[in-house]
């Protein structure tokens, strides 16, 4: 007997990313959209592909894709992000592994990013393996400010078809991305107690940083990519840097 299948998406402002999106999944039983308050076309877009539309104040990554989570009705939940779709390969995937009883309780596959036009290949962004695709009722979202993962329980599987993750398309909306996300990810980093003496500060702030450029640049082999890798590490570092530094500020205050 086939499975069932629901699409939970949280957005806000998404026009540019969600008919992608929907067109990738519009063979779902079922779409579910969590909003915290569009102002552009967001809704009429999820409207064209007849999803659930639900408005709710924005109370945290976690929480608002656990709302989704919630609206569900499928026997299995594809939980993604408004700028990602499915490759015709790990659709085809998904649709056939749920024209029977599936053998695991979760799947996993590998995602590619999208970096200044350029697909990443090298640093450690693939193949980024993601559990998207699980049980209705067998995960939920750790609530955690920002990079929140999957709480799940059961055997886990994997598919081979990518996950498409049109994540930065300019140097400036990645760079507004890493300043948001260290912001949300200081007060963790003070909570454990980092950057308290001077010898942690310059270790998480200076130290750190420098070593996670040269470990994902040259051995990982993120030079590969060109200059966007280049680009995408060198930032990145500076996002860990950015990150101390502002836990550092809370401490002091």
């Amino acid at each position: 007997m086939r499975q069932t299948l629901s699409v939970a998406i949280i957005t806000r402002n998404e026009e540019a990313n969600l008919e992608r999106t929907l067109n990738s999944v519009e063979w779902a039983d079922q779409i579910v959209i969590v909003d915290s308050g569009s102002s552009d076309r967001t809704r009429e877009i999820a409207h064209r592909f007849q999803a659930g539309f639900f408005v709710e104040e924005w109370r945290g990554f976690a929480a608002q894709k656990n709302s989704a989570l919630d609206k569900c009705a499928g026997d299995w939940i594809l939980s993604l992000d408004a700028d990602e779709a499915l490759s015709d390969r790990l659709a085809k995937e998904i649709w056939d592994l749920l024209q029977r009883e599936p053998e695991y309780d979760g799947y996993s596959f590998p995602r590619r990013n999208l970096f200044l036009g350029r697909w990443i290949r090298f640093g450690g962004f693939y193949p980024d393996r993601k559990l998207r695709l699980f049980r209705r009722g067998a995960a939920e979202f750790e609530a955690r400010p920002v990079h929140e993962t999957l709480h799940f329980e059961g055997k886990t599987g994997r598919l081979t078809g990518d996950l498409m993750h049109y994540a930065y398309p300019t140097l400036a909306c990645y760079i507004e991305h890493m300043d948001r996300y260290s912001t949300l990810s200081a007060p963790m980093a003070a909570g454990g107690g980092k950057c308290r003496s001077l010898l942690s500060f310059l270790f998480y702030a200076v130290l750190n940083p420098i070593a996670t450029f040269l470990y994902h640049y040259i051995v990982r082999l993120g030079f590969l990519d060109g200059r966007e890798g280049l680009l995408l590490h060198a930032y990145h570092s500076v996002y860990v840097s950015w990150k101390y530094a502002k836990c550092w500020e809370i401490v002091r205050r």
